[in-house]
């Protein structure tokens, strides 16, 4: 086995740093590949050696597996860890690096691909004795032949990409009407991002829950796992929370679960860290769903409980040393919970959201751990994932972890962007979760989301006094001084929040005395004190209670982070209108920046309210855009292949009775 000294990690963003931090510790060399967008990315800075691969675009850069080879020579690494995601379960990106004499942190190329292809996975899962969830798995199998198995199957089925994970290519089918659909997008979005149209389709499993079990193994035939995590609270098939261990599996259960997730991975001769994924139903039966051949996102939660360094395993794995612990000697102690931060607006349907992040200040504190790979000033571009970070806690008991958890979400600033914080904590806070009955289901059923953050009088009155002071300082003013002859000056704004449902607000803010000020609205009047500000944290006096605030003005903008919301509010009064380029007249415009992959009408074709007129390829997801209303297209501006950017026009659609 050759010596390790150098390791590349194959990967940006948190997960780069992460791998870089725990190989730092244990004496490596490390270096990192960027793309043009992530050139002064924190992964790069963190690295001792750094090369560019290439354009922005991920097939261009971070999934050019010839392009990392390349840099691995150039910066005399010895040794590749993929992360997850990009090219982390690619066995022929496995194979390549085995054959130029380089050391993959991962498990061999075969095993890779025995559970690469969901088809093939399935059945070795079955000859292996893993219990496994109905369906049909057939290569190039028909849209017609897909249709007659549903049909024996029983609706409702799920349709998923054959190659891949991650939520892509996945899509869930209630009646027959809907599956021709629901095959086209699943297919145009497994090809576009795992190279491959294969579908299979599975029984929908209703009421699960989703829980894995980690595995470790070593090339001297030992494997363990290291218990489960549950994964159920999702959206688009996408994990927003993770939890070790799971408030519904007990110890017997765990055991049952732990021993199928040993055997599958024995069944393909694994060697390194994995995940078994399973859906687990009301009743206690568990069924394979899929094995991910990499670290996983969530593998935080795992490492609190346990107290074990995932990636400390993984290199020593690659490196030929046997596994340091044995099954008798886990143990799961305390509870943890992951929350991802997302950059999305859950109100839009969880958006992803593209920009700068003005203000980033992680959380600190006892059992609290971020895993992040930003600073200030750093872009959220539309070329990758738009996960900003992932917040986890730790407790002696559940309740304890999830109340740090809230607590650490309270207290993490994010500002610039449109984020799911909020959504998070409610979800934290809603009563099926903090009884530990969330299913695949939870969000769905308890946080169905319509609207955005609603702006109260408190965040009114306090944006008020925050812009006043930003305008006169901008004007060379003293705010305190806002006198005349006649006494104190009312001044006056029309305040609007940004992406809200709010009408605009016209009030007046009238300095009583230093920074006390009076805010009118309406025929209503508020008292508020502002007490002092320390690196954006406001503290205020309202009706009687201090409070505090996370503050940012930037171009005339105010960037307002509270408990209950966060709100971008800028003042009107003496601004021009302008057009918001969304919706206005029957016009479609990008909602964010991205690739238009498909276009479904031509200028002349009467639409009907909902129907596709274009999709968005951005951030490894399709966005549909469609008709906003029953009419006529009038024009369309795209084309296939086309590279749009945010409220770029997509096309026309007049209305019906014009």
């Amino acid at each position: 086995m050759r010596a390790i000294r150098t390791i590349l990690v194959a990967n940006r963003g948190e997960i780069a740093c992460r791998i870089m931090r725990t190989a730092k510790a244990m004496g490596y060399r490390t270096a990192a590949v960027y793309s043009d967008a992530d050139a002064e990315a924190l992964h790069v800075r963190t690295a001792d050696v750094a090369t560019r691969i290439g354009p922005a675009e991920a097939r261009l850069s971070y999934l050019d597996a010839e392009q990392i080879l390349k840099a691995a020579r150039r910066l005399d690494a010895d040794a590749i860890h993929p992360g997850y995601g990009f090219l982390s379960e690619n066995a022929d990106f496995a194979r390549a690096v085995e054959e130029s004499g380089l050391t993959f942190i991962g498990p061999s190329a075969e095993a890779i691909a025995a559970m690469g292809n969901k088809a093939a996975a399935k059945r070795c899962m079955r000859e292996a004795g893993v219990p496994c969830v109905p369906g049909f798995e057939a290569k190039d199998a028909s849209d017609l032949q897909i249709a007659r198995e549903a049909d024996g199957i029983g609706y409702p089925v799920m349709v998923k990409a054959a190659a891949g994970g991650g939520g892509r290519g996945m899509r869930l089918v209630h009646s027959p009407e809907e599956l021709a659909n629901a095959l086209a997008t699943a297919r145009s979005e497994a090809l576009n991002a795992f190279g491959s149209d294969e579908l299979i389709i599975e029984k929908a499993v209703t009421a699960a829950r989703h829980v894995e079990v980690q595995i470790l193994a070593d090339r001297h035939g030992n494997c363990i796992h290291l218990g489960e995590r549950d994964c159920s609270v999702q959206r688009r098939h996408q994990k927003v929370l993770e939890e070790c261990p799971s408030p519904a599996v007990d110890a017997a259960l765990r055991s049952r679960m732990g021993e199928a997730a040993v055997a599958a991975a024995r069944a393909i001769g694994y060697a390194n860290a994995g995940t078994v994924e399973f859906l687990l139903d009301a009743a206690g039966h568990f069924y394979f769903l899929e094995m991910n051949t990499r670290l996983q996102v969530e593998h935080p939660v795992t490492e609190m409980v346990t107290g074990l360094d995932l990636v400390a395993l993984q290199i020593r794995v690659a490196e030929g040393e046997r596994l340091p612990v044995r099954q008798e000697d886990i143990r799961l102690q305390g509870h943890a919970i992951e929350a991802r931060l997302y950059a999305e607006a859950p109100h839009l349907g969880f958006l992803p959201q593209s920009g700068e992040l003005l203000a980033w200040k992680p959380p600190v504190g006892p059992g609290v751990r971020v895993d992040h790979g930003l600073k200030a000033s750093d872009r959220v571009t539309p070329f990758y994932d738009p996960m900003i970070a992932k917040v986890v806690a730790h407790g002696r008991t559940r309740e304890e972890a999830r109340r740090r958890l809230i607590e650490a979400l309270d207290e993490t600033r994010a500002t610039g962007l449109v984020t799911n914080r909020c959504f998070l904590v409610a979800c934290l806070a809603n009563d099926a979760f903090v009884a530990g009955r969330a299913t695949t289901g939870f969000i769905a059923e308890h946080l169905p989301v319509n609207a955005a953050e609603q702006a109260g009088e408190a965040v009114w009155c306090l944006s008020a006094a925050l812009l006043f002071e930003a305008s006169a300082r901008r004007h060379g003013h003293d705010p305190s001084q806002a006198w005349s002859s006649s006494g104190p000056l009312a001044w006056p704004l029309k305040l609007v929040t940004e992406g809200g449902a709010n009408n605009p607000i016209k009030c007046t803010v009238t300095v009583v005395q230093g920074r006390h000020y009076s805010v009118a609205h309406g025929s209503v009047r508020h008292d508020l004190e502002v007490l002092g500000e320390d690196d954006g944290l406001v503290r205020w006096r309202w009706q009687g209670r201090e409070l505090k605030a996370y503050a940012l003005v930037h171009d005339d903008v105010l960037h307002l982070q509270m408990r209950d919301g966060n709100f971008t509010i800028r003042d009107v009064l003496y601004q021009r209108p302008e057009e918001s380029g969304l919706g206005a007249n029957g016009e479609l415009r990008a909602p964010m920046n991205g690739r238009i992959v498909m276009v479904a009408a031509e200028a002349g074709d009467r639409v009907e309210k909902g129907q596709p007129i274009a999709v968005l390829e951005a951030m490894k997801m399709q966005h549909q855009i469609a008709a906003p209303h029953a009419g006529m297209v009038a024009s369309i501006s795209v084309r296939v292949g086309e590279q749009v950017a945010t409220r770029q026009m997509i096309a026309v659609v007049a209305p019906q009775n014009v």
